[in-house]
């Protein structure tokens, strides 16, 4: 499969989001108050989506802002702030601050919710908790919801444990497998279909779908969705080894090539080693000016290890193996990020890579027949 990068002008080599689009959704924002929840990948073309709304005359009355801001990226896990987009003057409110649920007040005088934000397909990412919330804001409300669909470039496979809802966290909303295989259009429908709003409560939902995409593409994103995650090795090797997120050994953030190596000042030198500073979305990183010895997966792509149909957990069991101190490996996140206890402990009683992944398959089944009802390409 061919690696697409986005095309305003669609054909069908050329995947184009719900966002450029705008005679599908016009009439539902016309004479609308409108708030947008957008950041920096909101582009339909090569405009910001704000910008092209407001140059079209839509009556836009507010930005609502995700992790890592509106138009500026901010470090991971770090507080945006409400406050003013200088380039329009309108007002910015912060999903990923003092509160991640739009308020009525937040809501009061809105008529219509845009979402328009680049999923990367893996159910650590908080911008699908973003997306849950607005919707059981907009159900209380009655304000409607337009999700703005985009490719999802993990959405070639499934895999993964499903999530014990016991664990349920920011990164980790629903019972869906880590790769849930769907774009952020189809998990909103899939969201409201299986009665996961609280209450049960339903959204007044439209999903504007994209053209030229299916389930069989493999999509480059043109814009980074987030710090760390600067290109498409990052992207592919994500849910594979975001684990070490929830474990003491550094996944490069710092670095020019963060998500793309991993590694510990107590791993063995096997040959490559990095040392993490102060850089952009990532002030304090772990191990700051310490040498780490571990794994170059920057030629991940060249080397063939991804794409692919499944999540890698060798590297995880393979820094746990060298680790000299076992008791300290897993931090207390790894439950949250991995959705439960179970990966740990299997990890911790020796289990390989293949019997782990074995243990998954039933609810995989499960989830598959789930995700059949509400997938759209």
């Amino acid at each position: 499969m061919a690696i697409l990068a986005m095309s305003c002008n669609g054909t069908e080599n050329n995947p184009v989001p719900g966002a450029s689009q705008f005679e599908k959704y016009k009439l539902l924002i016309e004479g609308k108050s409108v708030a947008i929840v957008a950041n920096q990948t909101s582009m339909a073309g090569d405009v910001h989506l704000v910008d092209f709304l407001l140059n079209k005359g839509v009556n836009i009355k507010k930005i609502f802002a995700p992790e890592h801001g509106f138009r500026d990226l901010a470090d991971a896990g770090e507080a945006i702030q409400d406050g003013i987009d200088m380039q329009t003057g309108l007002p910015v409110v912060s999903l990923y601050g003092s509160h991640r649920n739009a308020t009525a007040d937040d809501l009061a005088g809105i008529d219509v919710v845009l979402f328009d934000i680049q999923d990367v397909g893996v159910r650590f990412y908080t911008y699908l908790g973003t997306l849950h919330y607005l919707m059981e804001a907009c159900a209380e409300t009655s304000v409607k919801v337009i999700v703005l669909d985009r490719p999802d470039p993990n959405g070639y496979y499934v895999d993964g444990n499903i999530l014990d809802t016991a664990y349920r966290s920011f990164v980790g909303m629903h019972p869906v497998p880590i790769v849930h295989g769907m774009t952020v259009g189809e998990y909103a429908m899939m969201i409201n279909g299986e009665g996961w709003l609280k209450g049960g409560v339903r959204c007044d939902l439209t999903v504007i779908k994209c053209l030229y995409y299916d389930h069989g593409t493999l999509y480059e994103l043109p814009v980074k969705p987030s710090p760390n995650l600067p290109n498409q090795t990052a992207i592919y090797l994500y849910p594979s080894i975001c684990f070490f997120e929830g474990t003491n050994i550094s996944l490069g953030r710092g670095t020019p090539f963060p998500f793309q190596v991993y590694g510990s000042p107590l791993l063995p030198d096997r040959g490559f080693s990095f040392t993490p500073d102060s850089a952009f979305g990532s002030r304090n990183p772990p191990f700051k000016g310490i040498k780490c010895y571990g794994v170059d997966l920057r030629n991940a792509i060249k080397d063939r290890l991804i794409p692919s149909y499944a999540i890698n957990l060798e590297w995880v069991i393979d820094a746990y193996n060298y680790y000299p101190e076992k008791d300290k490996f897993f931090t207390s996140y790894f439950d949250v990020l991995s959705g439960g206890p179970t990966i740990r402990e299997q990890i911790r009683k020796g289990m390989t890579s293949d019997q782990i992944r074995q243990t998954w398959k039933d609810g995989l089944e499960k989830f598959s027949r789930i995700r059949k009802r509400y997938l759209l390409y």
